[in-house]
């Protein structure tokens, strides 16, 4: 099997998953991790594969202080054929020249605007548009939940327009000692959100609203939808819907899992790495519709959505897989990704 060598620039929260999970990978290699970084956060990567210096200035910084640097972010972009830049927003949009001249392709995240690559990626939506081009930007983690539960009912034939309402986590719990919202909550200041115009990135033809404010939490993003359907449906009919797709879990207030935190704490018991949750969990039993239309609401782990997607977006740059379910059947596999996560016994995740 060939082997794509990748490269990780940026090991915080996203890099280090993404790391990870490329280590899963049996047609792709690890080949090194750039960082700038010279406190706990990059010295947890010893061992997982060599550490470069993002720029020549933190090389120096960086071995003074233990890190056992491999060389240059030039050098590492020499051995590979793809990176994956997961530095803070708009970092990267400056690291595109570097990546061009060294003739390697390269994967942004959502934090950078769709004009840096000219493409946004969702892999089950449009994973064949990816395929050979020489970069994509894997939308945001709220962006890519609104793909996958509105692609899901679109797919079906279902979907005329949706109306959401996000209420967005305020910060990444690691950071939250360092201020933020507290005992309020602060609405985004236009309408639409930009989750709504960044998901018609991907999907243009959604007709989509969403408004969305920060609340005075850190575990994960809640999103509430109004749905009108092309016709008249059963719940059935909807619920089948969100079955048939990729990457949608059902959870439930009858289990107990009624708060965001519960299903968190769920992750966790299932022994989920750093508590990830990969899927958009979904609670089947407050589903509801009436007629033509539709109402729900989801759960987004903002720390690990993406990553799946992330993965698949290295395997159509680089041809690895012809098409999203060829990617998608190894990424979910290796992922170990459930459509319900409390099954009953015998029943297949």
């Amino acid at each position: 099997m060939d082997m794509t060598r990748v490269a990780v620039n940026g090991y915080g929260v996203i890099g280090k998953r993404v790391a990870d999970a490329v280590k899963l990978q049996p047609d792709m290699e690890l080949v090194g991790i750039a960082d700038i970084a010279t406190d706990w956060r990059i010295k947890t990567a010893a061992g997982r594969a060599p550490i470069y210096a993002a720029t020549t200035e933190a090389a120096g910084d960086m071995r003074a202080a233990g890190v056992d640097v491999a060389g240059t972010l030039q050098d590492l972009l020499g051995r590979v054929d793809i990176v994956v830049d997961t530095t803070p927003k708009h970092i990267a949009a400056g690291n595109i020249e570097r990546y061009r001249q060294a003739g390697v392709k390269f994967v942004l995240q959502g934090g950078e605007s769709h004009k840096t690559t000219g493409h946004s990626f969702v892999a089950q939506a449009n994973y064949d548009s990816a395929l050979g081009r020489e970069s994509t930007r894997v939308v945001s983690c709220n962006t890519t939940s609104i793909v996958r539960i509105l692609g899901a009912l679109r797919d079906a034939g279902l979907l005329l327009k949706a109306r959401g309402v996000l209420i967005r986590r305020a910060t990444d719990p690691w950071e939250s000692h360092l201020g933020g919202i507290m005992n309020t909550m602060v609405p985004e200041p236009s309408i639409p959100s930009h989750q709504g115009p960044d998901a018609q990135t991907v999907l243009p033809d959604l007709d989509l609203v969403t408004i969305a404010a920060k609340g005075a939490h850190t575990q994960t993003h809640n999103h509430y939808w109004t749905l009108q359907l092309t016709r008249e449906a059963t719940r059935e009919e909807v619920l089948d819907a969100f079955r048939a797709a990729p990457r949608i879990a059902f959870i439930r207030i009858s289990d107990g899992l009624v708060a965001l935190n519960s299903t968190i704490e769920l992750m966790r018991d299932l022994g989920r790495p750093r508590g990830d949750m990969w899927e958009v969990a979904l609670w089947e039993d407050l589903v509801t519709v009436n007629g033509d239309e539709v109402y729900l609401t989801y759960q987004v782990f903002n720390e690990a959505i993406v990553v799946p997607e992330t993965i698949d977006a290295i395997r159509a740059l680089t041809g690895l897989a012809p098409d999203a379910a060829a990617s998608m059947a190894i990424t979910d596999a290796t992922f170990g990704m459930r459509k319900s996560f409390l099954e009953t016994p015998g029943a297949a995740s």
